[in-house]
């Protein structure tokens, strides 16, 4: 039994992906804030001879994103310089990335990883796969919106001639932000789609990938395994194959615990040789005011062990040390 094999019980659960309040990550607002003395420190840091990276690390990590944005806007105001430009400046490789990625509003941090996702040869496919099935719609608007402020364009007009076939058709739907994420599941509606998708994969040879697309992204999964032999998750994984599937199952697992789904992305990037820093850098730094508690809870359920205790022994240096502290211990 895997974690997801209960598939069918999603028809009485709400979308996991509604999940608005703060209350589950691990960086709050920081009380008695003074923004003035945050700038000072920062400064002293960045200014003297050789960057205080302790300093960096205890004041971007100890703040929220709104109060880190106060932060960004007082330094430049004082210092005429922006605080990215000088975090570009004054630290390198992974450690300056995670600094970054604090430092940017979270709807422009997304849409900065689609950018990056889609430019230059070859798109990094795992990353926008993660992103759209991972957002509710409220953070793929807002991401679509800086989208458009940074590049001028439309995030779906850049995706379509970016992505192709059926994996392409999938992400764009999902890229429109429109999924249902009511929590009160009209039953009969429920057996209606199951039945649909069904009759769309399983039954019957040359899966009709568009029906079951539409189905599996606009709609809150359901009771599909009373119909079929299968989970839905298995259904997909012998009826589809590369990109479209690896992204029907995120949806799938998505749909049922956010969390969870992240917290095995999470595990993967530091599985076998070498750690995908970029993936640790976008899932802790993203989550880190959500959910991470959840993630956090949900890596040691699945995993036997704690992500404060992967971390240590898989990151190091500076880099390693801003992680953890974003992370947290049990």
């Amino acid at each position: 039994m895997s974690v997801w094999d209960d598939l069918d019980l999603l028809l009485d659960s709400p979308s996991s992906l509604t999940v608005t309040s703060s209350a589950r990550g691990t960086v709050k607002d920081k009380a008695n804030f003074k923004v003035e003395e945050d700038v000072s420190a920062l400064r002293k840091a960045i200014e003297g001879i050789g960057t205080t990276e302790k300093t960096l690390i205890e004041v971007l990590t100890q703040r929220s994103n709104a109060q880190r944005q106060l932060i960004a806007k007082a330094y430049e105001k004082a210092t005429g310089r922006t605080l990215v430009a000088d975090l570009e400046g004054d630290t390198h490789g992974d450690f300056e990335d995670l600094l970054v990625a604090l430092v940017t509003p979270p709807a422009v941090y997304d849409c900065q990883e689609v950018i990056r996702a889609i430019k230059g040869a070859g798109t990094t496919e795992s990353t926008l796969t993660e992103i759209f099935a991972s957002r509710s719609n409220r953070q793929i608007k807002a991401l679509s919106e800086a989208y458009l402020a940074e590049t001028g364009r439309s995030i779906i007009h850049d995706l379509q001639s970016e992505v192709s076939g059926d994996y392409g058709k999938a992400l764009l739907i999902l890229a429109e932000g429109k999924r249902d994420e009511s929590s009160n599941v009209d039953a009969a509606k429920a057996k209606a789609d199951a039945k649909a998708l069904y009759e769309a994969g399983e039954k019957k040879w040359g899966t009709d990938e568009g029906k079951f697309i539409d189905i599996l992204c606009h709609r809150t999964l359901v009771e599909y395994k009373t119909i079929s032999k299968k989970t839905l998750q298995e259904s997909i994984e012998s009826e589809m194959s590369g990109e479209l599937e690896k992204l029907l199952v995120a949806v799938v697992k998505c749909v049922k615990n956010v969390p969870a789904y992240l917290a095995e992305r999470l595990f993967k990037s530091m599985k076998g040789a070498g750690t995908t820093e970029s993936t640790l850098i976008r899932i802790i730094t993203s989550r880190s005011e959500i959910d991470l508690l959840d993630i956090r809870a949900e890596y040691k359920k699945l995993f036997g062990f704690t992500l404060y205790s992967q971390l240590e022994s898989e990151v190091s240096g500076s880099f390693g040390d801003t992680l953890k502290q974003l992370c947290g211990q049990d």
